[in-house]
């Protein structure tokens, strides 16, 4: 499996959206350099509330982009970086891959997929009706969570937009992704 990197964004600040750019660099063990969700132990405000010594196993946050055509259907204009992602790809069933899947993005990077994001009600305070649109229910009632997947920075490198990625799935059995 392979897909491209379709948009590179980071925030050195506390904020919902994170500005395109022209590049990133992820660092191993840390995640994306200048983001405000670096580093070894838990950033994410909710997380550091419940226990700050927690591994952080959201270091970088990706989502597909023909997520953002599907909630464009329900009419929500959402594009590269809104939902808060750091690299969003195109061509790669992101959510359907298992736990500890190997994303070798360009050159030199590989992100170890840790689990999904876990939607909140700031996806609504950007877009009021949006997190109906990125999680709800399939035909057996399982929650479904579509805004994106986590992951940790195995090796640094730089992170463009047309980069191509690479899947290596791990030996199986493959466990399915669940919130992190």
């Amino acid at each position: 499996m392979q897909g491209i990197v379709a948009a590179v964004s980071s925030n050195g600040d506390y904020s919902f959206t994170k500005p395109n750019r022209d590049s990133i660099t992820l660092l191993a063990g840390l995640g994306v350099e200048g983001d405000v969700h670096s580093g070894v132990t838990v950033k994410h405000r909710s997380r550091v509330a419940q226990d700050p010594t927690q591994p952080n196993l959201r270091q970088v946050h990706l989502i597909h982009e023909e997520l953002f055509a599907e909630v464009g259907e329900a009419g929500f204009r959402v594009g590269p970086g809104e939902l808060g992602e750091n690299i969003t790809t195109r061509g790669l069933d992101l959510l359907r891959l298992p736990v500890g899947t190997l994303l070798r993005i360009g050159a030199e990077a590989v992100v170890e997929v840790t689990g999904l994001r876990n939607p909140c009600v700031q996806i609504d305070d950007f877009r009021s009706g949006l997190l109906k649109q990125v999680v709800g229910r399939d035909l057996e009632g399982n929650l479904v969570r579509k805004a994106g997947i986590m992951s940790v920075v195995k090796e640094g490198g730089r992170v463009r937009p047309g980069d191509t990625v690479q899947v290596e799935l791990p030996e199986g059995p493959h466990r399915p992704l669940d919130r992190v």
